[in-house]
């Protein structure tokens, strides 16, 4: 896979990094007016071919007519992350990255692999979502529209809540040992992944049993089938990307100076903002507060008890991937 390296990199938090790796994939080519350049961010656990199955052939977004750029975010194993970096910086030691951070990196990666004058439109899942308002918000006159879906522009305190119980459960695992371990942290690896299912649907999933329409018998096996996906994940990665999603927020950097309706309101793509509706992460009522305070934005949510994995792309709620691509349209020919 591509990587893109930035060396003397100085984070938001005036850490200076001496080298940063950003891996990324690249679906598709600029046409000739370069006016066709599509971001696409990774979500939490998401590498680059997991976004994938939000476009193809035929699609709102399709790699014959767009050039779609997926950058992974730091600490996902493919970008820089803890368990890649040798020495100290490396581990528990890796510096803390922002959303901030990470979209100026990608925006660095544009001017070199692609540049352009304007992004055509910026769009992502979950934290992958966090990073489409960043870019909205930090380059407002770089990006013609954004589509930021089940997603917020700044980490509510009850999904502060929800982070620090998965993280309590991982690092409760005796191996642990403050992010130094030898052997991974296997029992906290599978507390993470039960922990963070009962939050990733509704209870109305859970209670009518809609785990059945993804082949799993029960709900013990929905969350076993969790446990084991977070097993291939690296125990440090995870709580990077946690302290990364838990201090998302466009406004903290000092050009809005931690006024959230001022960095909204100055945001000047074109914007659709959708939600679900039993989203437990970036909750309904905090996008809809959002979505009135930017300028051109439209509040469409998506009814479903599937709650935020309602827009997972291997497994998407019935109806959600044409609702996402009928706003993916709607944006693309305004």
């Amino acid at each position: 896979m591509p990587i893109h390296v930035e060396r003397n990199v100085t984070l938001q938090s005036g850490q200076t990094v001496d080298e940063i790796r950003l891996s990324y994939a690249v679906y598709g080519d600029l046409n000739a007016a370069r006016d066709n350049l599509v971001v696409f961010p990774t979500y939490f656990t998401g590498r680059q071919s997991c976004n994938e199955p939000y476009f193809g052939a035929g699609r709102a977004l399709d790699p014959s007519v767009h050039c779609i750029l997926v950058p992974s975010l730091i600490g996902n194993s493919d970008s820089s992350s803890p368990s890649n970096t040798a020495g100290p910086r490396g581990g528990a030691g890796f510096p803390h990255f922002t959303i901030r951070d990470n979209v100026r990196l990608q925006r660095a990666l544009i001017d070199a692999v692609c540049p352009v004058e304007r992004v055509a439109l910026v769009i992502g899942w979950s934290m992958g979502g966090c990073q489409t308002f960043e870019w909205a918000a930090q380059f407002p006159n770089f990006v013609a529209r954004a589509l930021p879906f089940c997603s917020t522009a700044m980490c509510s305190a009850h999904n502060r809540v929800f982070l620090e119980g998965v993280k309590a459960a991982l690092t409760a695992d005796g191996n642990w040992a403050d992010g130094n371990y030898v052997d991974p942290p296997v029992r906290g690896l599978r507390a993470f992944g039960r922990a963070y299912a009962g939050w990733a649907y509704s209870g109305t999933f859970f209670n009518r049993a809609l785990y059945r329409t993804l082949g799993f018998e029960n709900a013990e096996a929905l969350l076993q089938d969790w446990e084991r996906d977070h097993l291939t994940w690296d125990a440090n990665d995870l709580l990077c990307k946690v302290w990364t999603w838990q201090h998302a927020d466009i406004s903290a950097n000092r050009r809005y100076r931690g006024d959230l309706a001022a960095a909204l309101s100055a945001i000047e793509a074109r914007t659709i903002v959708m939600p679900t509706t039993t989203d437990m992460y970036f909750a309904m009522e905090q996008a809809k507060w959002e979505a009135i305070l930017i300028p051109n934005a439209e509040f469409r949510p998506f009814v479903s008890s599937w709650g935020h994995c309602a827009a997972t792309p291997s497994a998407s709620a019935p109806g959600f991937m044409t609702f996402l691509d009928t706003a993916i349209s709607d944006l693309m020919n305004d």
